[in-house]
C-alpha cells in the first residue's frame, strides 16, 4: 500500500489527532459520508458541496500561502491555510529527499486535522530539477533546453523532475518559465526557452510532462505557466522593470506561450513582478481576468509571486489597497510569505466592507479547491514514498546527460579542432571547468546559486576524463599556467558565475571578466590550439576574442550532469543544439533579436555540426502565407527547406524592388513579423539557411497589407467603474461604433478632475495634457464594424478623502 494513503475526511481529524494511520477506503465506505469525501462523484458536485460547509475564514485561508519558515504545523491548522511553499534554498535539515517527505507530511497531516479536512498545496520552484534538494537530479536550466529543439525531449524531462518532487511529497511547481527573453542584460535570460514566441510555445510540453495525462495520475505535479505576462519585455532588461509596448506586440511576442499552457491544461499561472505601460501585472484586471481567464479560457487558479501584491500601491509592505486591487483584479490564491496572517484580516476586512465581493472571493476558493480534487488530494494527502528513490536516480541522470548533450551549440570550429581525439595531452582551465555551483547555476540549492561542491554530480573536468580514457593525459589548472607547447589542445571553461533574479542583470558589461581573459591568454600564449566553453546564462559579449579561439562551444548552465558537455566535445555525441537566442556583435546592440536588422556575430538558430561533407544550399523555401495580419505585425508560414547536412534557419527578409531588408529569423518555418507600421503593404519572401552557413535561392513572394491607418467615425464612449478607494481607481471605457460603416480609428477624450493623475492605461495610448486626457486606439482594436465595440482602461490616483471621478467622455 502506497504511503500517499487514502483518507476518510469524516474520521480524518482524530484519526491524525491520534497519530494514527489512515486506510485505503474502499468505494462502499463512501455510503454517508458528505459528497465532497465521495472521489466516485464530479469534481464540480464534490466543489461545490465542499464550500457550501466552509466560512468565510475557510475560505480566505484557502486564498493564503505562507513560506514554511514562517508558519508551523498548528499554525497550519488554526488558520486553515490553502498552502504553503519553500522559498529558494528554504529547506528542511537535513536537506534530503526523505527529510522533505517528512516535513511534507507533518503539513498536510496539519491540514487535514481541520474540521473539513481540506488538504493544502505545497508548492516549490523546481525550475531545472527539484533543485532545492540536495541530490536531486539538476537538469539544464531553459536556456539550454530551448537549444536542443526537441518538445519531446522537454516533455521528458518534466516527467523525471514530476517523479523526483513527487519523492518528496511536494504536489506543486513554480514552473515552466514561459517568459521571451528580449534582453540579454536582463539576469532570468537563462529561465526563458528562447526569443521567439515559437520556442517557449513549443517547449509547453513541459507541462505535460509535470502534470502528467490526467492530474491524479502517477506522480502527477500541478504546473504553473509564469510569469504572466511580458516580464522578458522590460525596457532595458531591468528585472522586475517595465514592459512598454503595444497591445497587439504584447499579443504578438510575449502572450502566445501562455496560450500554448492553457491549451495543454496547465494548473496555475503566476503573475509577473512586472508593469505593463506603467501598470502594475499583479493588479491588473484586464490581462488577468478578460484576457487569461476570459479570452484564453484558463479554468486553473492565478497565484502572486513573492510578495508581489506589495508593488501595487508603491508603499512597502502589504496595505488594504493592494489586497483588493489584487484580488479583484484576478488573483486567487496569494503568496505572503511572512505577513500571511496580516493579509488574511485585510481580505476579511475589505470583504466584509463590500470592496472585494463575496462572488469573488468564491471563484478563488472555487477554482484552487476544483485543482485540489483533480490532482487527488482528498484521497491520497501524503507522499508517495515509492518515488523517493528516483530522487537523483541513475535514470533521471542519464536522461539529463542526453539533454546536456544535446543542448550544446558549436559556435566556432576552425581547422576542425573538434571533437576531440584522445591521446596525447589536452590542458583543462578555467574556475567553472571542475566546479558544480557553477555550471549548474542560480537556483541550485540556493535561491541565486553559489559556487563549489554544492551538489553531487559530474564537473565538466571529469567528464573530459572520463572521455578522454586511460590512455590520454588530461592536465587541469584553473587559471591556465603550467600549459606548454607538448599538449595537443586546450580547453578553457570559463563564462559567469551563479545568479538569480535581480542580482543577475547586466547593465554594463556582458563580457567575460579579467580573470577568465587572462586564464585564456595563458593558454594562447603557449601556441597550442584554444577550444573555449562557455558556461553562461545568455549570450556573452566576445567578439573582440573569437578571432584568437579556434572553437567556440555555448554549454549554457549544463546542471550536475557535464558529461553531456564531455560528449560533444569527443564527439561521442554529435552537436544538434541551436541558438534560441540571437547572439550579439557588441553588447551595445542589446537588445537584439531576430528579424531587428541588427548584424548579429552569430544568428538565431545558428549552431554548427561536425564531419559532414556539405553538397551545396538547402531547395527554396515555398512561398510563404499570410496570416494574423494585424496593424503591427503579421504571421508568416511556409513549405519547409530540405538539404543534406540539415536546415539550420530561415531568414525573412522584406522586399523592395531589388532591395532586401532583414525583417525576422526562425529556426522553424513560420515566423511572426513585428513593427510593422499601420494600413501599410509590404512584401516578404524567405531564405534557408544549412548547417555549414549556405543560403538556399529565395522563395516565392507575398504581399501583406497591415489594418488600420483610418480616421475615427461616429462612436460612443461609456465609462464604467471596476474599483475605487480614498486614493484611486480603476476605469473600464467600452467604445462603440454607432455609424454605419466602419471605423478604422477612434479617440477618447475626457477631462480629469484637479488633483488627478493616470499612472497606468491598457489598450490605448493615452496622452494628458492639464487635465485633459486623449485616448486613442491600440494597434489591435483601431477596427471596429459597425455596432462592434472594443474596450481601455486605466487606473489613476486621487487626493485622500476625494471622491470625484473623471467626466466628459467623448469619441469621435
Amino acid at each position: 500500500m502506497s504511503s500517499r494513503q487514502r483518507a476518510i475526511r469524516a474520521a480524518v481529524p482524530l484519526l491524525v489527532a491520534a497519530g494514527l494511520v489512515v486506510p485505503r477506503a474502499s468505494a462502499a465506505s463512501w455510503n454517508g459520508a458528505a459528497p465532497y469525501q465521495d472521489p466516485s462523484l464530479p469534481v464540480p458536485t464534490r466543489v461545490a458541496d465542499l464550500m457550501s460547509r466552509m466560512t468565510l475564514d475557510e475560505k480566505l485561508g484557502q486564498m493564503t500561502q505562507a513560506e514554511r519558515g514562517s508558519v508551523s504545523n498548528s499554525d497550519v491548522t488554526t488558520y486553515r491555510l490553502g498552502s504553503v511553499l519553500s522559498g529558494g534554498g528554504s529547506a528542511p535539515s537535513p536537506n534530503t529527499a526523505a527529510s522533505w517527505a517528512d516535513m511534507y507530511d507533518g503539513f498536510q497531516n496539519a491540514a487535514l486535522a481541520t474540521p473539513l479536512g481540506i488538504p493544502i498545496l505545497y508548492g516549490a520552484d523546481a525550475v531545472h530539477g527539484h533543485n532545492n534538494v540536495v541530490g536531486a537530479t539538476i537538469f539544464p536550466h531553459n536556456i539550454g533546453l530551448g537549444a536542443t529543439r526537441d518538445p519531446a525531449l522537454v516533455e521528458r524531462v518534466g516527467r523525471a523532475v514530476a517523479e523526483e518532487v513527487s519523492g518528496t511529497g511536494v504536489d506543486w511547481d513554480f514552473a515552466p518559465c514561459l517568459c521571451v527573453a528580449r534582453n540579454d542584460r536582463w539576469g532570468r535570460t537563462y529561465e526563458s526557452f528562447g526569443e521567439t514566441p515559437e520556442l517557449p510555445s513549443s517547449m509547453a510540453t513541459i507541462v505535460t510532462g509535470l502534470q502528467g495525462a490526467t492530474l491524479n495520475g502517477p506522480a502527477s505535479v500541478l504546473a504553473t505557466a509564469k510569469h504572466y505576462v511580458g516580464d522578458g519585455g522590460t525596457t532595458g532588461g531591468v528585472d522586475q522593470g517595465d514592459t512598454q509596448l503595444s497591445e497587439a506586440d504584447l499579443r504578438a511576442i510575449h502572450l502566445p506561450p501562455f496560450r500554448a499552457a492553457v491549451e495543454r491544461g496547465v494548473g496555475s499561472v503566476m503573475t509577473s513582478f512586472s508593469s505593463w505601460n506603467g501598470a502594475r501585472l499583479h493588479g491588473h484586471q484586464y490581462l488577468i481576468t478578460t484576457v487569461l481567464k476570459g479570452e484564453l479560457g484558463f479554468s486553473g487558479f492565478v497565484v502572486s509571486d513573492w510578495n508581489g501584491i506589495d508593488q501595487i500601491d508603491g508603499a512597502p509592505g502589504t496595505s488594504a489597497l493592494d489586497v483588493r486591487t489584487a484580488v479583484n483584479a484576478g488573483i486567487d490564491m496569494v503568496m505572503v510569505p511572512t505577513t500571511w496572517r496580516q493579509f488574511i484580516d485585510l481580505l476579511r476586512a475589505e470583504v466584509q466592507a463590500g470592496r472585494v465581493t463575496t462572488a469573488r472571493v468564491d471563484d478563488a476558493v472555487r477554482r484552487i479547491l476544483t485543482k485540489k480534487f483533480e490532482l487527488g488530494l482528498f484521497e491520497k494527502p501524503l507522499t508517495d514514498r515509492s518515488y523517493t528513490s528516483t530522487v537523483g536516480s541513475a535514470a533521471h541522470r542519464a536522461l539529463a546527460r542526453e539533454a546536456v548533450a544535446k543542448s550544446q551549440v558549436v559556435l566556432k570550429n576552425a581547422g576542425n579542432v573538434l571533437p576531440l581525439a584522445r591521446g596525447g595531452k589536452i590542458f583543462v582551465a578555467g574556475r567553472s571547468a571542475d566546479n558544480i555551483g557553477n555550471q549548474s547555476g542560480g537556483w541550485t540549492i540556493s535561491w541565486q546559486g553559489s559556487s563549489g561542491n554544492i551538489t553531487p554530480g559530474t564537473t565538466i573536468l571529469q567528464g573530459i576524463r572520463n572521455s578522454a580514457g586511460s590512455g590520454t593525459t588530461v592536465t587541469y589548472s584553473q587559471d591556465g599556467t603550467g600549459i606548454d607547447s607538448s599538449y595537443r589542445v586546450a580547453v578553457a571553461v570559463v563564462g559567469e558565475t551563479p545568479y538569480a533574479e535581480g542580482q543577475g542583470d547586466r547593465p554594463g558589461s556582458l563580457g567575460l571578466d579579467a580573470a577568465d581573459l587572462s586564464t585564456i591568454a595563458n593558454l594562447r600564449a603557449s601556441g597550442v590550439p584554444v577550444v573555449v566553453v562557455l558556461v553562461s546564462g545568455r549570450p556573452l559579449d566576445v567578439a573582440s576574442q573569437l578571432s584568437g579561439w579556434n572553437a567556440l562551444v555555448a554549454a549554457w548552465l549544463p546542471g550536475t550532469e557535464g558529461q553531456g558537455v564531455a560528449d560533444v566535445l569527443f564527439g561521442t555525441t554529435q552537436p544538434t543544439g541551436k541558438l534560441p537566442v540571437t547572439w550579439m556583435s557588441s553588447a551595445s546592440q542589446q537588445p537584439i533579436n531576430s528579424g531587428d536588422g541588427k548584424t548579429p556575430l552569430f544568428p538565431y538558430g545558428f549552431g554548427l555540426t561536425y564531419g559532414q561533407a556539405d553538397a551545396g544550399p538547402p531547395t527554396a523555401p515555398g512561398t510563404p502565407a499570410a496570416s494574423a495580419v494585424t496593424s503591427s505585425s503579421a504571421t508568416l508560414t511556409w513549405a519547409a527547406s530540405s538539404d543534406d547536412v540539415g536546415v539550420t534557419g530561415y531568414d525573412v527578409v522584406r522586399v523592395q524592388g531589388s532591395t532586401e531588408t532583414a525583417a525576422a529569423t526562425s529556426a522553424t518555418a513560420s515566423a511572426t513579423v513585428t513593427g510593422l507600421a499601420a494600413g501599410t503593404s509590404y512584401t516578404f519572401a524567405v531564405y534557408a539557411r544549412d548547417a555549414a552557413g549556405n543560403r538556399s535561392p529565395r522563395s516565392g513572394t507575398v504581399s501583406v497589407t497591415t489594418s488600420g491607418g483610418g480616421q475615427p467615425g461616429g462612436c460612443t464612449a461609456t465609462a464604467t467603474v471596476q474599483s475605487q478607494w480614498s486614493t484611486g481607481y480603476v476605469i473600464q471605457v467600452a467604445v462603440t461604433n454607432t455609424g454605419t460603416t466602419s471605423l478604422t480609428g477612434w479617440g477618447v477624450t475626457f477631462t480629469l478632475p484637479p488633483g488627478h493623475a493616470v499612472t497606468g492605461s491598457w489598450n490605448v495610448t493615452m496622452t494628458t495634457s492639464g487635465q485633459a486626457v486623449t485616448a486613442r486606439n491600440a494597434a489591435h482594436n483601431g477596427s471596429l464594424a459597425p455596432g462592434a465595440s472594443a474596450s481601455f482602461g486605466f487606473q489613476a490616483t486621487r487626493p485622500t478623502g476625494d471622491t470625484r471621478l473623471p467626466s466628459g467622455y467623448t469619441c469621435g
